[in-house]
């Protein structure tokens, strides 16, 4: 790289931030975090890392001062940033769900359905989201911003409130039922539109979109190989649907074929007896970091 400054990647701090470094990791991208820098370092000169605030990260990057991004689609919705979405990266920070925007109100409350929230009190960090959800069946309540703790809000302060979710565990720990989904939000690559449109800036990123989602791929799954007589393939592949498509190989022993493929690594305990029972030998299981289609 010549007279080129490094793109200025932003990161999300805070929930997501262990997940994320995890995924950039798979990557191949190995970035350290200090305590006392929010400007993380990383083991490729063509980026410069900055740790920030999920919400902030589509703002700045629509605005120039950040180059590229990850951020949750809900952030860029709700900023109304301009901005160029390279990719949807499925991860988040518990499980491989989505994170949700949920309309949630007490157990006992009467509101059962979003046309009852009309002259309602509503407390949420994402007001543009809600606005557009009411917006859209005309339905007019006060929407006010949270500045977080926004279950403990009802009913006390306020009949309902939209908060984010993955698996709704807290919400029923605090006695709290979900009345309808607002939005559905993964994490997404995106880049300030001027600087995609450059052609050394856009291979970059779009190279860095390729290794994190072959990093996302490889997930749950693993790599099998092994050795089968080639008279029991046939038998091998009709037992094992999992094995459809494998990559075959002839040995340099007379009558013997290689077999080599990825499978959910769920199966693998249940797989490897029956292998062994249809004539597989030599039999290797491996992790995969990266898998690209």
């Amino acid at each position: 790289m010549k007279n080129r400054k490094p793109l200025r990647l932003g990161l999300p701090k805070g929930s997501l931030q262990e997940a994320t470094l995890a995924l950039f990791k798979s990557a191949g991208f190995n970035i350290a975090v200090s305590s006392r820098s929010y400007k993380p370092t990383i083991n490729d000169p063509e980026f410069e890392v900055r740790l920030l605030r999920a919400q902030e990260i589509a703002r700045y990057v629509d605005e120039g001062f950040l180059d590229l991004g990850i951020t949750g689609k809900d952030w860029i919705a709700e900023t109304r940033a301009k901005v160029e979405v390279i990719r949807d990266l499925s991860f988040s920070k518990a499980t491989a769900a989505p994170a949700r925007w949920v309309l949630v109100v007490p157990e006992d409350s009467a509101i059962t359905k979003p046309a009852h929230l009309a002259g309602k009190r509503i407390a949420t960090e994402a007001v543009g989201i809600t606005k557009d959800y009411l917006r859209r069946p005309k339905i007019k309540a006060q929407v006010e911003f949270s500045w977080g703790a926004t279950e403990v809000k009802v009913p006390e302060l306020v009949d309902a409130i939209v908060d984010i979710t993955e698996t709704g565990s807290s919400l029923r720990a605090n006695k709290l039922r979900i009345v309808d989904t607002l939005m559905e939000s993964y994490p997404q690559l995106i880049a300030n539109r001027r600087m995609y449109r450059d052609a050394w800036s856009r291979k970059k990123i779009q190279t860095l979109a390729l290794l994190l989602e072959s990093a996302l791929n490889a997930r749950g799954k693993v790599g099998i190989k092994m050795n089968v007589p080639a008279g029991k393939l046939d038998r091998l592949l009709k037992q094992l649907p999992a094995l459809r498509n494998p990559t075959v190989a002839p040995l340099t022993q007379p009558d013997w074929v290689a077999i080599e493929t990825i499978i959910d690594e769920v199966v693998v305990r249940e797989l490897i007896p029956q292998l062994k029972e249809l004539g597989a030998e030599g039999i290797i299981e491996y992790s995969l970091n990266k898998v690209v289609y």
